[in-house]
């Protein structure tokens, strides 16, 4: 891929605020008047194969830029509970996964590794009880570098961990004191290298750009030295500033945020360092090396996108436990309390935790798929995709998309023909804006999403 060059005039035309697109709808479509029992045939008739995530909500500190689902605590013993109910949920979902096989399963939160070695154990040991595990899988955890030592690695490898994931954000002093995230670099290089002595196949480094006081000059401090490092994967995430959301992040003076023009800044500057240092740029906010699977998925035209980014296991296949999880199988999305006593009253009730759902129809089919082309692949072969569903006339279909496209094909971000939408190059950087154009439910809640980049 050539280095991005910016166009600061598309900036404001084109940084709307706008969906990340793990799911179509997104999340804001779930409905309270979900019917349960959709989950139990959307099971029944999925694929063999599935992926498992669960949500670790503790963290023994409070990041300020965090929006995720999480409870601050140093009361070890509320994860001893937090198992007893993930227990009961894992036996209410046994029936229908008996004969199902997960072929990846992943720890997020939250802080996954809040958890003793002991509770790590009990937990794995719940799984291994309750789910048939491939023994081919990949099994993740996220991981804060200041609650994991030496012996909690070596014990997370030990316990069929094979995939790392660690938060790093920024190695600015300054940066890390203003988001309350202090984190010494040399601890970040030893456990990466420690991390490969214990033979986990893939190491991704989290990155966080439009950070308070961030800079060019310091990020890309930070940006070379994970280069350096080395890992197999790099997440570049966007910093979602919504304090009338998240009340931590009302600890982040505006004044101290980069604006819109410096944001975008940092963020070519990192792509274009990563695509130079020999990383495949994967979309919006991820790099893999050439030999990791996310990019031998891409480029063979494979690749999808779930609740958990980019995956290689299918974007219609997740099964996730724990408070505020969200599943998605078989066209049914369904999500959990993200109240931390209602998951618990209702576990404890015998009956699943869901809280909202939704049921795909035909229209949100086809659309889920031509968005996740679009983000994945960033071009769609329209005579393909109108044999599959199947359409008549494409572009008569989607009349209105192609009428808000046209500002994107004007500005050579897309080319478009009857054949094929093809986002170009420096149309990349806008491909959540373009997917916007084909969201019959945006309008709704949009102020809600974040900028797009």
């Amino acid at each position: 891929m050539l280095p991005i060059q910016l166009n600061p005039a598309l900036i404001s035309k084109y940084n709307i605020n706008g969906p990340r697109y793990t799911s179509y709808p997104t999340a804001l479509a779930l409905d309270t008047g979900f019917n349960q029992a959709l989950i139990n045939s959307a099971i029944s008739q999925a694929a063999t194969n599935l992926s498992l995530y669960l949500h670790i909500p503790f963290c023994h500190k409070l990041c300020y830029y965090c929006g995720c689902n999480k409870i601050v605590t140093r009361h070890q013993h509320k994860a001893d509970s937090y198992l007893d109910a993930l227990a009961q949920e894992m036996a209410l979902y046994q029936p229908l996964l008996q004969n199902k096989s997960i072929n990846q399963l992943h720890l997020g939160g939250g802080t996954p590794t809040f958890l003793t070695e002991a509770q790590l154990s009990r937990l794995m040991a719940l799984l291994q009880q309750h789910f048939i595990i491939a023994d081919d899988a990949e099994i993740s955890i996220e991981i804060d570098p200041r609650s994991c030592s030496d012996n909690k690695l070596t014990h997370l490898r030990t316990l069929g961990f094979n995939r790392v994931s660690f938060g790093v954000q920024d190695l600015d002093d300054k940066v890390q004191i203003a988001i309350n995230r202090v984190q010494d670099t040399d601890l970040i290089r030893h456990q990466v290298a420690l991390s490969r002595e214990l033979g986990f196949s893939s190491i991704n480094l989290d990155l966080i750009y439009g950070l308070p006081y961030q800079q060019p000059a310091s990020f890309a401090e930070t940006v070379d030295e994970v280069i350096r490092l080395n890992p197999d994967r790099i997440s570049l995430f966007s910093y979602a500033h919504l304090p009338e959301r998240f009340a931590a992040q009302r600890k982040i003076a505006d004044s101290s945020l980069p604006d819109a023009p410096l944001k975008l800044e940092l963020m070519q500057l990192a792509i274009n360092r990563f695509v130079a240092a020999g990383y495949q740029f994967i979309g919006m906010d991820h790099f893999a090396r050439l030999d990791d699977a996310l990019a031998k998925a891409q480029r063979a035209g494979k690749l999808q996108r779930n609740f958990q980014g980019y995956t290689t296991a299918g974007q219609d296949a997740l099964i996730g436990l724990g408070v505020s999880s969200i599943s998605q199988v078989n066209g049914v999305l369904w999500q959990n309390s993200k109240d931390l006593p209602e998951y618990y009253q209702a576990i404890n009730a015998g009956r699943l935790a869901v809280a909202r759902g939704f049921a795909l129809n035909s229209d949100d089919k086809l659309r889920a798929e031509l968005i996740s082309q679009l983000i994945c692949h960033f071009e769609l072969d329209i005579t393909a995709f109108c044999r599959k569903w199947p359409l008549e006339s494409f572009w008569q279909y989607f009349a209105e998309a192609l009428a808000q496209l046209q500002p994107f094909i004007e500005d050579g971000l897309l080319l478009v023909n009857d054949g094929q939408i093809k986002v170009t190059a420096a149309g990349r950087l806008w491909v959540r804006s373009i997917c916007a154009c084909f969201d019959a439910y945006l309008t709704k809640g949009q102020q809600r999403y974040s900028k797009v980049v």
